[in-house]
């Protein structure tokens, strides 16, 4: 039983990791139906600017993951202006190509500027929890508290703040928010803000308990759909829901069989709940 609880913890720490790439997704294609294939590349650039920041200025790691944070922001935003705005109007496998296009530019760059090797974020934040029987480090924590912070602050800025409902005004139509003010190109570019904010978080967690390399962000943002997709295009609490499951179900399925099989359990249980459930978990229920 011990064994179990440690399992089930450990996959809450992985869906938690999963749900900070996968949200970010949601709000970009629940909101603009873009699919944002570059995020995991984002992500993983930002994850880069914290190894900088913790190895080469000996940074607090929290500093790190709040710097990583505002760059992929910035990078967020950045994207919208200058590659998908220019298409928003025009047929969606425009913006679908260019998504494409982006994620291969922003790793290639990364190679250039990084090289091909591993790196990883080494935190002084070493320290060891017992719960019992049941053991959560440090740096877990931290990937707890954080996703629970930005998750919590999202919905709060979602569902009560004034720029948050004009968001989910364009989610549901884009036509209508025009007709009554509501300035779509700003609102755009604060979706991808926020979205690629998650990513910036996510980035900064990988190069902690994982390790960094150019070539991760495709699939990184692959696992991102997988938990979308499996939740529910657009659906909040059907993204959070499907990290934990595929986090949980990953964790089991290494500890009974073999970590070779990490990434199949995830899409066997993608392709087990769309069988039944073509609409995900939660269906198409909006921000």
């Amino acid at each position: 039983m011990d064994i179990f609880f440690q399992l089930l913890l450990n996959g809450v720490v992985i869906g938690s990791y999963y749900i900070l790439i996968a949200l970010g997704l949601s709000i970009i294609f629940g909101v603009l139906d873009i699919p944002h294939f570059a995020h995991g590349s984002v992500a993983m650039f930002s994850g880069y600017i914290a190894y900088i920041v913790v190895s080469s200025y000996n940074a607090n790691i929290f500093v790190a993951i709040i710097i990583s944070i505002i760059f992929a922001t910035i990078i967020g935003v950045i994207l919208e202006i200058v590659a998908y705005r220019p298409v928003a109007n025009a047929p969606p496998i425009n913006s679908f190509i260019i998504a494409l296009a982006l994620m291969m530019v922003i790793d290639n760059v990364a190679t250039v500027i990084f090289g091909s090797n591993q790196v990883s974020i080494k935190s002084s934040s070493n320290q060891v929890f017992n719960f019992g029987s049941v053991t959560l480090s440090e740096q877990r924590l931290y990937l707890l508290l954080t996703t629970f912070i930005l998750v919590t602050g999202l919905y709060i800025f979602m569902k009560y703040s004034k720029t948050g409902k004009a968001i989910r005004a364009v989610s549901q139509n884009k036509e209508a928010a025009q007709i009554v003010g509501i300035n779509t190109n700003r609102i755009s570019s604060i979706v991808f803000g926020l979205g690629s904010a998650m990513a910036g978080a996510a980035g900064a967690f990988m190069g902690i308990l994982f390790a960094l390399y150019p070539a991760m962000g495709g699939h990184t943002v692959m696992k991102g759909f997988a938990v979308l997709i499996l939740g529910g295009l657009g659906s909040f609490p059907g993204t959070i829901i499907g990290g934990l499951l595929i986090g949980i179900t990953e964790n089991f399925g290494v500890a009974l069989l073999s970590s070779s099989y990490k990434d199949l359990f995830a899409f066997v249980i993608l392709i087990i709940v769309l069988v039944f459930k073509p609409s995900g978990l939660f269906g198409n229920r909006g921000l």
